[in-house]
């Protein structure tokens, strides 16, 4: 049985320049990111048609951060591995990068957020990798500062593997000290392959749970991914790394001042795949 990432090493180490291109150049990597992030959003509830402020938390590469990009939200990114935000800056990525640990909390003003999302990063701190390191105490010092720099009534998705139940209880516990509500939602949790562990937490009292995918609730749904096709389809926008998608954002970056390269013939085009 292959050995979890956090038991082999602090993330900074983990995540050095091998890890960081093999990690944003697999392209199933890549699929099951983006799909995580767009549930994550979803379970974010945020109002229809309008760009918010996001915080990206275990950001790495940015792969995150284009999924959000691409439903018009500003988003901020922090990571604790330099690898991943430099390849994150090589990509081009919108959102501001942030080097920072979760664990010692979040360096941002009261209220700067409209909601966060974290994809796989949560796990990493439950392991003590240094004599000073006491996971339910990084753990709060997380949450507490995540909970000041969200707006009130916003939330915070973090979809994570938790390695057995006192994990979830740690991880729960601390955050509900610090201030939250929520709880847990598990998608598809009689799969072995497809179970997914989403903590949906809110600043601004509870509210019921949204429905885990998978299960008998979930019956008659339409996935959420075919949602995002047929909603973005029906308002017109251009389908993602399309010349029209590829033009908007790099306009969006000339607006934003960032060194973008000049529009040619060869924009968006595909590549063979030859070379």
């Amino acid at each position: 049985m292959a050995r979890r990432p956090e038991h082999l090493a602090p993330p900074e180490i983990f995540y050095n320049e091998d890890e960081a291109q093999k990690y944003t150049n697999n392209t199933r990597i890549i699929e099951i990111q983006v799909q995580m992030c767009e549930r994550a959003i979803e379970l974010l509830a945020l109002g229809e048609d309008e760009p918010h402020m996001i915080l990206d938390i275990g950001c790495g590469s940015g792969l995150s951060g284009s999924v959000l990009e691409d439903q018009g939200h500003a988003w901020i990114g922090i990571d604790i591995a330099k690898a991943m935000l430099d390849v994150a800056v090589e990509r081009e990525v919108e959102g501001d990068l942030v080097l920072g640990d979760m664990g010692q909390g979040m360096p941002f003003k009261a209220g700067t957020f409209d909601g966060a999302v974290s994809i796989s990063a949560l796990q990493w701190l439950c392991n003590a990798d240094k004599k000073s390191h006491v996971p339910s105490k990084r753990l709060y010092q997380f949450f507490s500062t995540l909970f000041s720099c969200l707006t009130r009534n916003a939330r915070a998705v973090f979809q994570f593997y938790p390695e057995n139940a006192d994990q979830i209880e740690l991880i729960t516990s601390q955050a509900m000290k610090a201030g939250f509500y929520g709880g847990l939602v598990v998608d598809y949790p009689n799969s072995a392959k497809a179970k997914k562990y989403f903590l949906v937490l809110m600043t601004g009292g509870m509210v019921k749970l949204p429905a885990a995918l998978g299960t008998e609730a979930d019956s008659g749904q339409i996935p959420y991914s075919r949602k995002r096709e047929l909603a973005n389809n029906a308002r017109g926008r251009p389908l993602k790394k399309s010349r029209e998608w590829v033009q908007a954002k790099k306009e969006r970056r000339r607006q934003q001042g960032n060194d973008t390269r000049s529009d040619s013939k060869y924009t968006a085009r595909k590549r063979s795949g030859r070379f």
